[in-house]
């Protein structure tokens, strides 16, 4: 167990006219995140982000993606994105082009019906920034910036206009599930400080976006409407508090537990999600890697993704300082027991600076009890999971 701690493994209502309602009711989640530290203990209308979250109702007629009092201004003042660009001019764009910016200093006050998109113009909106998703002709994290920034404007028309039914619910589920998967496809190691702002600013954005939807799956359960994607989406928070970083802010996860439905405490999404986080918190890799490989879903293999290796060097660490001396470790046994390419096991043995050795028949093994353990201090590279049976997870709209 000292060995463990040594190696920071810390294991131990529907609404009226079936469109609008008002629900201004505190969520509950309110745990840090594993990269960064965020009380998500909040209202619905932190979406908002305004000057005031006693906003009047109101009913947007915006017919475009960006109203065109916005687009004009932004023309005049080049502020376009590549993705706006009406023939790669700075300053000129269409409605078919430009869509709303995120802006926190909205005053409610001064909002119009015209600057306000209502809910088919939203859904059109998400529509067309998750085809941009799939495009090649960018890197992903220049994609993403965009995306990021326009649907939390998207989240803004929403909540000014408290959209409450199950349109909304499903944007909001396929705006959780964009900030999932961005987790998986942007640069885990870069030298770039802005890609790890686009790290910290995604699971910002992941944890108020699923906070929003919390909210909204309560509200529908008032109507004795249960959700089909509640499970999952609820079984995210807890994948949410793995990570040897994680430390507890306010409620624990057992006081949240007692709020949830049976229903989704009971379903097998959750019980798949607190078997991996009991799994990682006991340091048994062995359940851990197996109970991942045969359960999880994408998206909640994208949550678990990022402590895999984590897990894996516990594995070798323990391997290696339990071993017998005389008796080698066969490589071939170890990659399958972290369920990786035995090239990559090797690779990451020697990562975490253990060396291997080749006999005369040509089979590679690890020797063990060795004292040259320690985690790559520029973190791991990234590696495959063999364990995986689904292979199309890489597009978004083949999850």
């Amino acid at each position: 167990m000292e060995r463990n701690r040594e190696l920071g493994f810390r294991m131990a209502k529907k609404s009226h006219s079936s469109t609008h309602s008002r629900s201004h009711q505190t969520i509950v989640p309110s745990r840090s995140n594993t990269s960064a530290e965020f009380s998500i203990k909040e209202q619905r209308t932190e979406d908002w982000e305004g000057d005031s979250p006693n906003f009047p109702s109101v009913i947007g007629t915006c017919p475009d993606m960006c109203p065109a009092k916005e687009r004009a201004q932004r023309e005049r003042l080049g502020d376009l994105s590549v993705f706006e660009r009406l023939n790669g001019n700075p300053r000129r764009t269409s409605p078919s082009l430009a869509v709303r910016k995120f802006c926190r200093t909205i005053s409610a006050m001064h909002m119009q019906a015209s600057d306000i998109r209502p809910l088919e113009v939203l859904q059109d909106t998400l529509t067309y920034l998750f085809n941009l998703l799939d495009s090649s002709k960018y890197p992903f994290e220049v994609v993403h910036d965009f995306v990021f920034d326009r649907t939390r404007a998207i989240r803004q028309d929403l909540s000014m206009q408290n959209i409450i039914n199950d349109q909304a619910i499903h944007m909001y589920e396929e705006m959780v599930k964009f900030h999932i998967i961005s987790l998986h496809k942007l640069p885990r190691f870069s030298s770039n400080p802005s890609i790890s702002s686009l790290h910290f600013l995604n699971m910002e954005q992941l944890m108020k976006s699923l906070v929003s939807l919390y909210n909204l799956y309560d509200i529908n359960r008032m109507s004795n409407s249960i959700n089909k994607n509640e499970a999952e989406f609820y079984s995210f928070y807890v994948l949410l508090h793995l990570g040897s970083n994680s430390q507890s802010m306010g409620e624990s996860l057992s006081l949240w537990f007692r709020r949830l439905a049976s229903t989704i405490v009971k379903s097998k999404e959750m019980c798949f999600a607190r078997a991996v986080l009991r799994f990682f918190r006991m340091g048994n890799y062995k359940s851990f890697f197996s109970t991942v490989a045969a359960e999880a879903s994408n998206l909640q293999f994208f949550l678990i993704e990022p402590f895999i290796n984590e897990v894996r060097a516990l594995a070798i660490s323990s391997i290696n300082y339990s071993g017998y001396k005389l008796q080698p470790y066969p490589l071939a046994h170890l990659s399958e027991l972290l369920m990786m390419k035995e090239s990559e096991a090797e690779s990451f043995c020697n990562a975490c600076g253990l060396e291997t050795i080749t006999d005369e028949a040509g089979r590679n093994f690890l020797t063990t009890k060795q004292t040259g353990f320690q985690l790559p201090k520029g973190g791991f590279q990234k590696y495959s999971f063999s364990g995986r049976l689904r292979s199309s997870y890489e597009s978004y709209h083949s999850i």
